[in-house]
């Protein structure tokens, strides 16, 4: 993949620091830029010197094509940028954010239940090899199974190679991922299992197995190559239709929601065991690579099964201490 350009408008240097301090914070900050970029061409093309109301309203004019919640993302972008060149500009222009989009719930993950998982896994199975993926059926049972039982993002999945596979240790290395952060990721048994299946099965193939090599692979033209989060995407898209899972409001689910669905049964398992989960989310943030366990406390937010055994766990051990404010009345 060749670099992205440079950018060339005047304040293209300024966008060029503040992407770097990013970057050097630990943000990939990739769509970031790609956002500042489509300014910095659009101000490029004009008899201007530098980003004004006026240039501003027009870029925004421009950008109408997205959804408000693209344009509410894309005008945040330049915000943040106009804010850091106001540290050193003071008489800089900065965008009024009252006037952006309004902002739009989150979306709700899907939390796949277990026949759910099972569906998949068969829908996976029912699936024919290619010349185009040779692999297709044992990659997309394999790509279920660790993110269901690992909570892998996508990406982090796409970019394991053979190397990244400690077979004895039953460990996989995620090397360098959101934020920097590398870690070691404990498999269960049956992921374990299912990752050495897979390996004897591309061993019996005679597909290359040096440490490099990536551990899900398709044929791009005539090479064996890893696939793009984009491509395992689809594939797992392919799989939800096939099993036909829907979320609620009928859509597709994510593949980030199987990310979900690994920590909220990851947290469910914790409250029916009796565990004190507070000092549990700790080690549960290592495992998923976040970056404080701030983020993984998110996934306690949404979640009805978890709330609901909250609240039951709560009764128990404050029941005693609770009065009903009739029976108080009724003592009087």
């Amino acid at each position: 993949m060749s670099p992205p350009a440079a950018f060339v408008s005047a304040i293209g240097p300024a966008m060029e620091r503040y992407v770097a301090l990013k970057r050097a914070l630990g943000r990939r900050y990739d769509a970031e830029r790609h956002i500042l970029a489509l300014l910095d061409r659009f101000l490029a093309a004009l008899p201007v010197s530098d980003l004004t109301a006026a240039t501003f309203t027009a870029w925004c004019t421009s950008i109408e094509h997205l959804t408000a919640l693209g344009r509410r993302a894309s005008m945040r972008t330049v915000l943040l940028f106009c804010q850091y060149r106001r540290r050193s500009e003071p008489s800089c222009f900065v965008p009024d954010p009252s006037q952006f989009p309004p902002p739009q719930p989150r979306r709700r993950p899907h939390i796949f239940s277990e026949d759910e998982i099972t569906g998949l896994l068969r829908a996976a199975g029912a699936l024919r090899a290619s010349a185009r993926s040779p692999l297709y059926r044992q990659v997309a049972r394999l790509a279920i199974v660790l993110l269901y039982t690992s909570g892998l993002r996508r990406g982090e999945l796409v970019r394991l190679t053979l190397g990244d596979c400690h077979p004895v240790e039953h460990v996989l290395s995620v090397r360098d991922s959101k934020f920097h952060k590398s870690r070691l990721v404990p498999l269960s048994q049956d992921a374990a299992a299912e990752i050495e299946r897979y390996l004897a099965d591309r061993l019996r193939r005679g597909f290359p197995r040096g440490p490099d090599t990536p551990l899900l692979l398709h044929r791009h033209r005539s090479t064996l190559t890893a696939y793009s989060g984009d491509g395992l995407c689809e594939l797992v898209r392919d799989l939800f239709n096939a099993a036909g899972i829907r979320t609620a409001t009928g859509r597709l689910p994510r593949v980030h929601d199987l990310r979900f669905t690994f920590a909220v049964h990851a947290l469910s398992r914790l409250y029916r065991t009796g565990a004190d989960v507070q000092t549990k989310l700790p080690a549960l943030s290592i495992y998923m690579g976040h970056v404080s366990v701030a983020s993984t406390q998110y996934y306690l937010t949404c979640l009805d099964d978890v709330a609901q055994q909250a609240s039951e766990r709560f009764e128990r051990h404050c029941a005693r201490f609770l009065v009903d404010a009739s029976d108080e009345q009724g003592g009087r």
